[in-house]
């Protein structure tokens, strides 16, 4: 079955991550999830996957009543969270899900200790019948 399994940041962790992280911690982190992508390409269980940009760099469009468009710039400003990586897996089991899913969590943050981030797991859905 497939899954999207999704990381979150916020803008504050994500300004802060250069002046807060040492480029060792920073290229670890990095490395763990490179690693970690290319046992799942090698598995057969990666469907696709990316790490986005940060938030400075978001945008949100929503329309209004009219169809004309509202843009603004990052997130909402309500939740200050933003997209931060993304997988799309296809695998045989939910015990499976679950590992990977807790590995992706334990991704490395400031001196090399598991970041226990949270991953939102997300099946694939089907449009509704009528």
């Amino acid at each position: 079955m497939k899954y999207m399994l999704m990381i979150h940041s916020n803008k504050q962790g994500w300004d802060e991550m250069p002046t807060t992280w040492s480029d060792q911690d920073i290229k670890a982190m990095v490395q763990y999830m490179d690693d970690l992508n290319e046992e799942l390409q090698a598995a057969g269980e990666w469907v696709e996957g990316r790490g986005l940009s940060g938030p400075d760099q978001m945008r949100t469009v929503q329309a209004k009543d009219d169809g004309e468009p509202i843009v603004t710039d990052g997130p909402f400003t309500e939740t200050k969270e933003v997209l931060a990586g993304y997988w799309v897996l296809d695998v045989a089991s939910e015990e499976r899900l679950l590992e990977i899913a807790t590995r992706i969590s334990r991704a490395p943050g400031p001196g090399g200790k598991p970041a226990n981030q949270p991953v939102e797991i997300h099946p694939e859905g089907e449009a509704p019948t009528v």
